[in-house]
């Protein structure tokens, strides 16, 4: 028999969103290939409650947000000659999707050209809501109760100690990566760096005063 079409996207958001730092680097990598200039990252909980990412991208005009959601649309790529020409850090249009079937998501948006934003707000089995909402050039991801429909997926999660190492060192490496972007980083509201944008010996010396403060941290959760 086929599997119902929220089952089936339950089992394949868990190739894509394994754990908290998955989200994260998708997300990040999302921003990046937007234009940002400052990524903001906030976990609660090792992000295991709530992830929030922040960019000032490009941002979505309204169809773009209602198509981001759609498993395999992306405007990265269009014909098969564009996979031999790949210049962004995704394309095959599955992280939102895959986010969106094992946890709550909003996304706020707002391009350059547009008086005000836009905000979807999605929860797996329930209908999508869209509005019109005033937000900052860019956008802002929202994820909250990562694997709360999928108990079989939370309960292999870390403990918060190893979830947040594992986000860390994603933020660490894509800070040392793009020196053109600044890059900030909270763990609910303590901030563990704040790197501007800077040569890259510059923002490597400051990136390893945090990267040994967080292998500092103690050995249990």
């Amino acid at each position: 028999a086929l599997l119902p079409d929220h089952i089936a996207n339950q089992i394949a958001a868990g190739e894509v969103v394994q754990r908290p730092e998955s989200i994260i680097k998708e997300l990040v990598e999302n921003a990046i290939d937007a234009g940002a200039s400052s990524i903001i990252v906030i976990v609660h909980k090792a992000g295991k409650q709530a992830i929030h990412v922040i960019d000032n991208g490009s941002g979505m005009q309204k169809d773009d947000v209602i198509l981001s959601i759609q498993r395999h649309a992306t405007s990265k790529i269009k014909t098969s000659q564009d996979l031999e020409r790949i210049s962004t850090l995704g394309f095959r249009g599955e992280a939102l999707a895959s986010i969106a079937a094992v946890s709550h998501l909003e996304i706020k948006t707002r391009t350059s050209d547009s008086e005000h934003g836009w905000s979807l707000t999605i929860e797996p089995l329930e209908e999508h809501v869209l509005e019109p909402c005033q937000t900052d050039i860019g956008t802002q991801v929202i994820v909250k109760n990562m694997f709360f429909n999928v108990p079989a997926r939370k309960k292999f999660l870390k403990s918060d100690l190893v979830e947040f190492r594992t986000i860390s060192e994603t933020m660490y490496r894509a800070a040392l990566s793009h020196p053109e972007c600044r890059f900030t980083f909270y763990d609910g509201d303590t901030l563990v760096f704040d790197v501007q944008q800077s040569d890259l010996d510059r923002k490597s010396t400051r990136l390893n005063s945090s990267h040994e403060w967080i292998s500092r941290m103690p050995s249990s959760a």
